[in-house]
């Protein structure tokens, strides 16, 4: 990388010509090179200021609006454009849905460069807010303050924070009233939670000394009305911990689970951490086509539930199930979408490498009932064999959903080796999918495409896609 050159330049009368990588619009600056602006939308013309300048970018912002796009909408929410969150909440939701289907297009044929049929129309979400199943807010000493705040000569008395980090900015926290991601009483929860922490001069985390007591919480909510809430506690203080949590069960008694950790490590991972019980069951239960599962304090789960169900529906869709055929599903995760499939399926195979996720599954199945799913744990290019294939037998169809990074190599020749008659890929990064769909090429015909907004007011889009042998 060059020498950094901080040259602050304004570029005036500038065209928003389309959205980019990560919800950030891109525009061409005068002398051809492409600038990259946050908070605008494709059609607005505006004044840019550079803040920073690359070999062949710039970055910047917007300091005067000259005209606005057709797309533009008026945000909803009054943290807009401080939040990192939500980066789209400025733009219409049907030109949201373009771009993204756009987006997995361009990468396919792009970093593919293969033959691909037509695409089938996104599939857009009903909710475009309050549509997300887990929410995780951090504690803050030291406010994220604003411009009119840094410059008040006033007393800004108290700087505790609840709510979400700055973007690029780890220790500071944006204190948040009212959030339109998740589901109330989300924001009843974390309001009472600060509310009563103020009251009772509770510490909240510091995170250049480290020091405090309150460091995050984790709310995470269910279509069947059940509620978790951990509260992750960074020093050990059982007085002031029953405290916060007693007043809040009572507060709240519809919460189906309230969990606690203590930690006074580094980092915020809960991963590691021993989660202790407080009040109710260590899970809450989420239901689909009157199967149940169960979600704990560390399980993953789409965090979109209404929109998982769509996208599961797809996935059994393209995977053309008739009863008779042996399914592999890579990446199982909780093994959901392997029972979601299996009652069309003669066995399912699911592989994951996280154990907790396996521990999970397989509860799961029992609970629903499931004889014809089994579950292993392992790192997916290493179980994924000879020995293992010749175990449990060749699969006809083989459902694979990996994480951001797409597949690992090996099992891509694994699966080439194999020749199972249909893949059904299901992806969060359309970029790694059409590296691996290339791959693939050689075996393998897309026959179908089909993008999914999971996550409305993002940038995020996911993508499911039919191989069938050629």
């Amino acid at each position: 990388m060059g020498r950094k050159n901080t040259d602050k330049v304004v570029f005036h009368q500038i065209q928003v010509l389309d959205a980019g990588a990560k919800g950030v619009s891109v525009a061409k600056a005068p002398d051809g090179k492409v600038i990259f602006i946050p908070n605008v939308v494709p059609g607005d013309v505006v004044d840019v200021q550079t803040f920073k300048k690359r070999k062949a970018y710039y970055e910047g912002k917007a300091v005067k609006f000259h005209e606005l796009s057709d797309y533009r909408v008026d945000p909803i929410c009054d943290h807009f454009g401080v939040c990192g969150g939500c980066k789209w909440q400025n733009m219409k939701y049907s030109q949201q849905l373009v771009f993204k289907q756009n987006e997995v297009k361009n990468h396919l044929q792009r970093i593919g460069k293969i033959e691909l049929p037509e695409f089938e129309t996104i599939l857009g979400s009903e909710k475009q807010f309050f549509y997300r199943n887990k929410m995780e807010f951090s504690f803050s000493n030291s406010r994220w303050l604003t411009e009119k705040e840094i410059e008040s000569t006033e007393d800004l008395g108290n700087r505790n924070a609840l709510g979400f980090h700055i973007p690029k900015m780890w220790d500071k926290i944006l204190d948040i009233n009212k959030c339109h991601l998740q589901e109330d009483p989300s924001n009843a929860i974390r309001n009472e939670i600060r509310t009563f922490a103020n009251e009772h001069n509770l510490a909240f985390f510091n995170p250049r000394e480290h020091s405090g007591l309150l460091r995050t919480v984790m709310i995470r909510t269910v279509s069947t009305g059940e509620i978790m809430v951990l509260i992750q506690f960074f020093e050990e203080n059982k007085e002031q911990r029953e405290l916060i949590l007693d007043h809040l069960y009572e507060k709240f008694p519809q919460i189906t689970s309230l969990q606690y950790v203590v930690n006074g490590k580094p980092n915020d991972t809960i991963y590691d951490q021993n989660v202790i019980l407080y009040k109710g069951r260590d899970y809450i239960l989420e239901e689909m086509e009157g199967l149940k599962f169960s979600i704990n304090a560390k399980s993953f789960y789409q965090t979109n539930s209404d929109q998982a169900y769509e996208l599961y529906k797809i996935t059994r869709d393209f995977a053309d199930l008739t009863g008779n055929e042996t399914v592999y599903d890579l990446y199982t995760g909780t093994g959901t979408i392997a029972q979601f499939v299996s009652k069309k399926a003669k066995k399912v195979i699911g592989v994951e490498s996280v154990p907790e996720a396996i521990i999970d599954a397989k509860a799961n199945a029992e609970r629903n009932n499931i004889t014809n799913c089994e579950f292993f744990v392992g790192d997916m290019k290493v179980v994924f064999n000879e020995a293992f294939i010749a175990q449990h037998g060749k699969p006809d169809v083989i459902i694979t959903d990996p994480p951001r990074d797409g597949m690992h190599k090996d099992v891509v020749e694994q699966i080439l080796k194999i020749a199972p008659k249909r893949v059904v890929y299901v992806s969060c990064n359309s970029a790694t999918q059409a590296r691996d769909l290339a791959l693939m090429d050689e075996k393998y015909k897309v026959t179908r495409v089909r993008p999914v907004d999971m996550f409305p007011q993002t940038h995020h889009v996911e993508n499911v896609v039919l191989l069938e042998l050629r």
